[in-house]
């Protein structure tokens, strides 16, 4: 067993610093424990009591009967690094630091006490959670080691979920919003610092309990990407969804992130790539983890997205599909049985297309929902569900239509959820253990996060396992530039279409490589020097004399010169037109490893940054689904006579770039290739240009 799993199941919990008052750090723990249930052993450390809360207490660590697997130091400042390095000593296996004043809000002081202590723990295996933690709190034993007051505000139940949190209060708030809808939540930890052991490599082991369906993560930093990466493996052999609200989105959050707990704030489109790539579904708020979780634990199998909308309100039925609309779900085309069996029992004025609006006709006939769902039941184009009842009330059989709507979606077994902002309403519907939701947009909201995580582990299955998670060791060292041709070189080993072309070493030579190639051609310098050429008139396009190539040879020579840079040649390629142009880069970023960027290329690249990041291994079609989220996206099917673009064959060499990146024997920093001419489907797409940069 290691010491990290006695941090979910301790065997015995000693407390320094303990308190007879539950509202302080050191007594809000051992109020949980005996509260909750906790069966193992509890040891107060208070030298000045004989007892605290009842239980007997110990003058200090040395004077307990056993070495006790975890200990909570809930004592501040040197008293806290003395019992964490007192506890390493002694072979204690887990180490829980409350006191704050560490790194978090002293960078030279309390960052190396908080080293002073990580240093100790490293020495004996012990592990440290925090500084600066709220604690952790296993439903499912009892051991709550923390002192969050949220337990006591919104009582706990064991349950199938689990969350894991930087921030004490972001892990205790979708606890607390998840109780208010009646789910059991099994762990709620609270990491702190993460100066040993991360919410990342926390994960790797609760994800592994199979008591845990759904599996929640707030983060504001990455140091340890790779425990990441093992826990979606984990999730993946076990078909647990994972999703992570990671903070910092925007310049500010970045800045509050990184001022909060001491996180490096990550290039936010790096993160989304690498969550994207091992299969955790990224939200953006808090609503957002917790909304779709009863979706989660239904057990549903999805086939699609297509909706059908159900109200008793024709202003709900069109909120409803423009929410859809919105989410990308489209409003299942009913078949024509479906709507003539609507017909003969809806009212003439009722709307039998979809959305149906059964209109007001409830109030006064309760058996409608009964009547009209086994017909919509039968459906097959349908693939979701939602009812919306915005009124309802006296007068109406609300306790029938929710034991109608769970008798459906027990029929159809496919995802259902239900709109309903009166209480008394939502309450009927809930209890016949139908997901409900205030209003259709928070339904619609729920119903698509649950949707998109199944779609994203479904691509992952059908593409085979990820690869494992690839550090960038050699990502800060200062890499060597290539010049063109040798740039070039590379990408036409790797089976990367290029354009035809020639490295001369005198006008002669040009002149030749321009009557071989034939037609007008491109000619820029070669030097390793100066990789972006066009910016000092190095580069000059559609020459086709022998006069002005002789001449763009001796001015490009003399130019470089004058530059004082490396001289490697002048190269004479084919000019290549396409369609469109593209842009191909990849770089090792220091956190995440290879990434690689996608997108619409040209000289506007900057400043449109209409790309898309993907994280290598990879596919075509992972290629082709990252560019039609772009702006650019209308334009890769033909638009206004053009023909559509050949996407496949740049998503096949977008791929080879990935491989690239992949090969550790070319050790490449990075790879430029702008433009890509991407020609009409069929015709394929080549590189006009090309820049390498290899680790030194």
């Amino acid at each position: 067993m290691s010491n990290l799993k006695y941090a979910l199941n301790p065997r015995s919990i000693a407390i320094v610093g303990a308190s007879d008052q539950i509202n302080k750090i050191g007594g809000r723990p051992l109020h949980y424990l005996a509260k909750f249930g906790f069966q193992g052993k509890v040891y107060p450390i208070n030298p000045a009591r004989p007892e605290v809360q009842g239980v007997k207490s110990f003058a200090g660590l040395d004077a307990l009967p056993e070495v006790p697997d975890m200990v909570c130091v809930a004592v501040a400042g040197d008293n806290a690094e003395r019992t964490v390095i007192q506890c390493a000593e002694m072979g204690v296996k887990v180490a829980l630091v409350m006191a704050s004043g560490f790194s978090e809000s002293d960078p030279v002081n309390g960052a190396a006490a908080e080293q002073r202590m990580i240093a100790a723990g490293r020495k004996t295996g012990m592990r440290i959670f925090g500084p600066n933690m709220q604690g952790l709190a296993n439903f499912g034993s009892g051991a709550i080691a923390s002192f969050s007051t949220m337990f006591l505000e919104m009582p706990p139940e064991d349950g199938p979920v689990a969350i894991l949190s930087q921030s004490g209060a972001m892990s205790v708030v979708p606890y607390g919003l998840l109780r208010q809808r009646g789910i059991g939540v099994r762990h709620t930890h609270a990491t702190g610092n993460d100066a040993d052991v991360s919410v990342a490599e926390l994960s790797t082991e609760v994800a592994k309990d199979p008591n845990v369906k759904l599996l929640l993560l707030y983060l504001e930093g990455m140091p340890d990407p790779h425990f990441l990466a093992e826990t979606a493996a984990i999730a993946r052999e076990r078909n647990l969804p994972v999703l992570a609200l990671k903070s910092g989105r925007t310049a500010a959050g970045a800045i509050a992130a990184a001022s909060h707990t001491g996180a490096l704030a990550t290039e936010d489109r790096v993160v989304d790539a690498f969550f994207e790539h091992h299969g955790i579904y990224r939200v953006k708020d808090v609503e957002g983890l917790v909304e779709s979780a009863e979706l989660f634990l239904k057990g549903w199998k999805p086939k699609g997205r297509n909706l059908v909308a159900i109200s008793n309100s024709g202003a709900v039925c069109v909120l409803s599909a423009d929410a859809a609309s919105n989410a990308g779900m489209p409003m299942a085309k009913l078949a024509l049985a479906t709507r003539e069996g609507l017909g003969k029992i809806l009212p003439s004025f009722a709307t039998t297309t979809n959305p149906i609006d059964i209109t007001a006709a409830l109030l006064s006939n309760s058996g409608l929902f009964s009547d009209i769902l086994p017909v919509i039941a039968k459906d097959a184009a349908a693939d979701a569900f939602l009812i919306g009842v915005p009124v309802a009330g006296q007068g109406y059989d609300v306790p029938r239509f929710a034991r109608d709507s769970a008798a459906f979606a027990a029929e159809t077994g496919k995802p259902l959820v239900v709109a309903a902002p009166q209480p008394s309403v939502a309450q009927a519907f809930a209890e016949q253990g139908l997901a409900t939701f205030a209003t259709e947009s928070a339904a619609i909201r729920a119903l698509d996060g649950y949707l998109g995580q199944n779609e994203l582990a479904a691509r992952l299955a059908a593409s085979g396992a990820r690869s494992t998670y690839r550090a960038a060791e050699s990502a800060a060292q200062e890499g060597v530039t290539l010049n063109e041709a040798e740039s070039l070189a590379i990408a036409e080993k790797a089976g990367i279409p290029v354009a035809k072309y020639r490295l001369c070493q005198s006008a002669a030579e040009c002149v030749e490589a321009w009557r071989a190639i034939g037609g007008p051609v491109a000619v820029k310098a070669c030097s390793r020097d100066i990789p972006h050429k066009s910016e000092y008139g190095l580069v000059k396009l559609g020459v086709n004399s022998e006069a002005e190539i002789s001449a763009l040879f001796e001015t490009m020579t003399t130019t470089v010169a004058e530059k004082k840079a490396s001289f490697d040649g002048v190269i004479v390629a084919a000019m290549a037109k396409g369609q469109r142009e593209f842009m191909i880069g990849a770089h090792r970023d220091p956190v995440f490893g290879p990434v690689v960027a996608v997108g619409d290329g040209g000289k506007y690249i900057e400043a449109l940054g209409d790309v898309r990041l993907l994280i290598p291994p990879f596919s075509a079609s992972d290629v082709e689904r990252a560019l039609r989220s772009l702006r650019i996206a209308p334009l890769l099917d033909g638009v206004r006579g053009d023909p559509p673009l050949d996407i496949a064959a740049f998503g096949d060499l977008a791929a080879k770039v990935g491989a690239l990146m992949l090969d550790a024997k070319l050790k490449i920093a990075s790879i430029d290739l702008n433009p890509v001419m991407v020609f009409a489907r069929g015709e394929g797409c080549v590189i006009a240009d090309a820049l390498v940069v290899q680790q030194a």
